[in-house]
């Protein structure tokens, strides 16, 4: 496979990225800076400077053109202001979309978030903005003619992976570690015919390979 990772200084594409490596992939990381780079390419990662809140979905769609699949795992995360995330988390996934049908790459995989998260804890507003703009984005993608898959992930921590999940159409919020995540995610793009879905994962005790093979034999639940 060769992949397109927009987010790839992040918890979870990082991981992704470092373990599509280790199994022969190639990938391509989106970051910001000559340092950031620098540190892509000691690691056996290919890199083009960017900004998805900033280029041109016809700039985009240079660096995407030739890939076999486009991740993209960013966000702002209400950290930067409303600005920053809506730029981000509300309106990349769509104008990343526009980009790849421009480059004729039809693989996106977008993680998004579980609409339960953190509901208990009370956010503030920007933590609420953020999720509305993650679901607006969502809502994009699913009109696309692309093949896409949303994984909506629950909170994350970053203990060791175990390996095993529960992952599906609805899950209950819990917690689940990035490691996790990242396998879910290469294990999904190993299996193109899962397609057009939005799923749900949260930590659980099914391999992750069986959960997504039965995603792949029909059986969402």
């Amino acid at each position: 496979m060769i992949v397109y990772i927009i987010g790839i200084t992040g918890g979870v594409g990082g991981r992704v990225a470092d373990r599509l490596v280790a199994q022969g992939h190639t990938v391509t990381g989106m970051v910001r800076s000559d340092k950031q780079a620098a540190a892509l390419a000691r690691r056996g990662i290919g890199a083009v400077l960017g900004d998805v809140a900033k280029d041109t979905p016809e700039r985009l769609a240079q660096s995407i053109k030739g890939h076999d699949i486009v991740l993209f795992t960013a966000g702002a995360g209400g950290r930067d202001g409303p600005e920053a995330t809506a730029a981000v988390d509300g309106d990349g996934p769509g104008k990343v979309a526009r980009a790849m049908e421009i480059a004729a790459v039809r693989r996106f995989y977008l993680v998004s978030v579980f609409p339960e998260a953190w509901r208990e804890r009370r956010m503030d507003d920007d933590f609420e903005h953020y999720m509305v703009e993650k679901k607006k984005a969502e809502t994009q993608i699913v009109l696309t003619a692309l093949d896409w898959v949303i994984l909506r992930p629950s909170a994350l921590t970053n203990e060791p992976g175990v390996g095993t999940v529960d992952l599906g159409l609805a899950k209950v919020h819990q917690k689940i570690r990035r490691d996790d995540v990242a396998d879910t995610l290469i294990a999904l793009m190993a299996r193109p015919d899962v397609s057009r879905s939005i799923l749900e994962v949260t930590g659980g005790s099914t391999p992750i390979a069986e959960a997504v093979n039965s995603l792949a034999g029909g059986d969402g639940q």
